[in-house]
């Protein structure tokens, strides 16, 4: 069994490795390795001492973001020198190369002139001259607003981008906030599936087994994989798989979760079937999924990628909302990314628009799902079709003995109009209503 963390095989469409999607946790943000000289930051690592249950939060805090204004993303060198005007002394911006895909430049200006430094990656950490590395863009920048330390003049006044400015995210943000485990706490065991950052494994964190995703290696994937566990510190629901904390070391970085033993729903329902799964159950499931979904609404966050392979069943038979890796702000725009298209909204699809009501599209194909006993969605029209057939009314049969009252839910979830679906607030009223009449 994968325990709901295999990886679903999509791909990037338009990115670089090094070039990270927008958004608003971390938009286009450098890449950050973990490896910052671990005795760098050692002396911050402290032993959590939490004589409460494992599960308690109440000594952590959400992390907080780093803010780049003065990071301008891809904008070409001529573009640079007519926006770094009036040319006084120190004004700078940080760009995208040009000729280096994948590094950054520093502009400066200095007697008029604009100067331009590579900013290169070297050993998955950054630097200007090979003698001074950083962790992120925000470090270098502030060291160099210290001191001009072989630049042509110090960093003294940054030329903020206009409109929605971006931020990246460090490790040091996890440890001041108190979500850093001890790597000596952890119990590393089998490997049970994979994730999109690498192989997931069992371990044991306080006697209690929990989930570890790996990052194995110090690559630019760290920034994803850091603003998955950012976005967890700050959700904190019974149906949202909880972070426990974060393993960092010269290594690798590791995310521990709880531990979901019964494993994905998609996986739980195939592997059952009608046998086994009672109508009791199904409510159950889409109930939990909805409330966490709910909550998720409440916060103005999308999950973007919300399908039965990414719900997780806890050994109580809980279902929980897991994977974020995909998870932004409410209205969140985007150009290219992972997008699972028989589960994603047309409006998504065509024009990259993401909401709480493209997420509410993809809960009418998740019920689907857990009333079809796990079936593949769209399973007689090719993938390059879908989005076609739905625009044109298509839209899929209600599965064998599914209630209508679901239907009716699926079909009002899948309205082409976005304002016309119903909220997960409104639709977690009508499954309640629904689950007091299965159960009895």
């Amino acid at each position: 069994m994968d325990h709901g963390y295999q990886n679903t095989g999509r791909t990037h469409f338009g990115t670089t490795p090094q070039q990270l999607v927008t958004h608003s946790f971390c938009d286009r943000a450098s890449p950050v390795s973990p490896v910052t000289n671990f005795g760098s930051y050692s002396s911050f690592v402290q032993h959590i001492k939490d004589d409460t249950n494992m599960n308690s939060l109440q000594r952590k805090a959400q992390v907080k973001l780093n803010a780049m204004p003065w990071f301008h993303g891809k904008i070409s060198r001529e573009m640079a020198e007519e926006l770094l005007t009036p040319k006084e002394n120190g004004l700078f911006l940080v760009r995208e190369s040009t000729n280096y895909p994948g590094d950054y430049t520093l502009c400066v200006c200095y007697v008029g002139k604009v100067e331009h430094y590579r900013v290169k990656y070297k050993d998955n950490q950054l630097t200007i001259d090979d003698e001074e590395f950083f962790e992120n863009l925000s470090q270098l920048v502030e060291h160099y607003q210290k001191d001009a330390d072989g630049l042509c003049t110090q960093l003294t006044k940054s030329l903020p981008k206009k409109g929605k400015q971006e931020f990246c995210i460090d490790t040091k943000s996890f440890i001041d906030a108190g979500w850093v485990i001890q790597e000596q706490e952890l119990q590393l065991n089998e490997t049970i599936g994979k994730g999109e950052f690498g192989d997931v494994l069992l371990g044991v964190y306080r006697g209690e087994k929990v989930a570890v995703k790996m990052l194995k290696d110090s690559s630019v994937e760290a920034q994803k994989f850091l603003t998955e566990a950012l976005l967890m510190t700050s959700l904190r629901h019974e149906n949202l798989v909880e972070l426990l904390g974060l393993v960092l070391n010269e290594k690798h970085l590791l995310l521990v979760t709880e531990y979901m033993g019964k494993g994905s729903l998609v996986e739980y329902l195939r592997s059952r079937g009608r046998l086994h799964v009672t109508k009791k159950d199904q409510i159950n499931f889409a109930v939990d999924t909805c409330s966490g979904m709910e909550y998720l609404e409440f916060r103005k966050v999308v999950h973007r990628d919300l399908a039965a392979r990414n719900v997780l069943i806890s050994e109580a038979g809980v279902a929980k909302v897991a994977d974020f890796g995909l998870a932004r702000e409410e209205n969140y725009i985007v150009d290219a990314g992972k997008l699972p298209i028989k589960w994603t909204a047309p409006e998504a699809l065509r024009q990259g628009v993401f909401s709480n009501k493209s997420d509410m599209w993809s809960f009418g194909v998740l019920l689907w799902e857990i009333y079809s006993f796990g079936r593949v969605p769209y399973s007689r029209i090719p993938l390059v079709d879908v989005v076609k057939h739905v625009e044109k009314g298509y839209r899929m049969e209600a599965p064998e003995c599914c209630p209508p009252e679901i239907y009716e839910i699926m079909r009002q979830a899948w309205d082409l109009l976005p304002d016309r679906r119903p909220t997960f607030k409104d639709v977690k009223t009508k499954l309640a209503q629904l689950k007091v009449v299965t159960i009895n």
